[in-house]
């Protein structure tokens, strides 16, 4: 049965249909939140937990036998009159201004060594690489026989040159040195993957451009290279810095090598907090410590985004 329309009828335009709640944008957002779920899980349980926790046991005094006596700030009053602390602090400081630039310059230098192919890349990146893989108490104990005063390798090795009985882990002067070069040898493949990575995102033909230019090797670097790689430093340092700061590799090298000595040379904040926890039961004093060295790398870490727009500044 056929149907007529009044020509002056006005026909509306039936409503379009409502989008989709599954858009494309919001499955691959789904998608990622999955993806790091399971760390942001992680994080909140082991560093996020352990945090609070250590800010609430820091407002108490522990006797490290399950006794609690609330003390308020006076864990944290007690850190300003602490000569060893302040001491520990001066070697974290040390060791970080020394591990941290040499550690970017020479892992730079290796990433910039092995960025182009040659014969045998993979095997030369596989070998600065492979320190990084074993456990740094394995370290520990192989650079201690290689140090060890008189009978180790490296003394044997610069005995021919006069210097066989100098001490490197029992010499206040030394030892804290001897600590960063083998921090920067663990750690010098890790970093110098991740410059490397950053180096191959650099598109070729800015070189390129620049070399027949008639720009140099340096004037390539400096105004093509550093320019483009500067967040992947800026990555590189922050993490550097943190693990400098924590002592994530610096702790297990001086338990294991010097015990934070000679005269203390060697004993950074972490190993002082360490020791103030399971070597004097002073559990509330190491979680206020702990609960300070936090907040430092907060707002440190904060400041070094804010001011350099998390490595994109112009440096000129």
């Amino acid at each position: 049965m056929a149907i007529s329309v009044d020509p002056g009828t006005v026909v509306s335009k039936p409503p379009d249909a409502a989008p989709p709640v599954w858009t494309r944008r919001r499955r691959e957002a789904l998608a990622g939140y999955a993806f790091v779920a399971p760390d942001l899980i992680g994080l909140l349980i082991f560093v996020g937990l352990p945090m609070v926790l250590a800010l609430g046991v820091s407002l108490f005094s522990v006797d490290g036998f399950g006794g609690y006596t609330f003390v308020g700030l006076d864990n944290f009053r007690q850190m300003a009159g602490d000569t060893q602390l302040w001491q520990s602090v001066k070697v974290t400081f040390t060791y970080m201004v020394t591990f941290v630039p040499i550690g970017f310059v020479v892992s730079l230098g290796l990433a910039l060594l092995v960025r182009d192919h040659f014969p045998g890349v993979g095997l030369v990146r596989t070998m600065f690489f492979l320190p990084h893989v074993i456990s740094l108490v394995v370290v520990g104990v192989v650079w201690q026989f290689l140090l060890v005063d008189k009978q180790g390798a490296v003394p044997a090795l610069l005995r021919p040159f006069g210097l066989g009985e100098v001490s490197f882990l029992g010499n206040p002067a030394l030892a804290l040195g001897s600590l960063v070069a083998i921090s920067i040898w663990f750690l010098m493949g890790y970093q110098m993957l991740i410059l490397l990575g950053g180096l191959k995102d650099i598109p070729k033909e800015y070189e390129e451009a620049a070399r027949v230019d008639g720009a140099t090797a340096w004037q390539r670097f400096r105004h093509v290279i550093w320019p483009l790689l500067r967040p992947t430093s800026f990555f590189v340092l922050v993490n550097s810095t943190v693990g400098a700061v924590t002592g994530l590799q610096a702790f297990d090298l001086v338990y294991v090598l010097t015990k934070g000595g000679p005269a203390g040379s060697t004993s950074t904040v972490v190993f002082y907090i360490y020791q103030q926890a399971f070597t004097f039961n002073n559990y509330g004093y190491a979680a206020a410590l702990t609960t300070a060295v936090v907040a430092f790398l907060v707002v440190a870490t904060g400041l070094m985004f804010g001011a350099t727009k998390g490595g994109r500044f112009d440096v000129g």
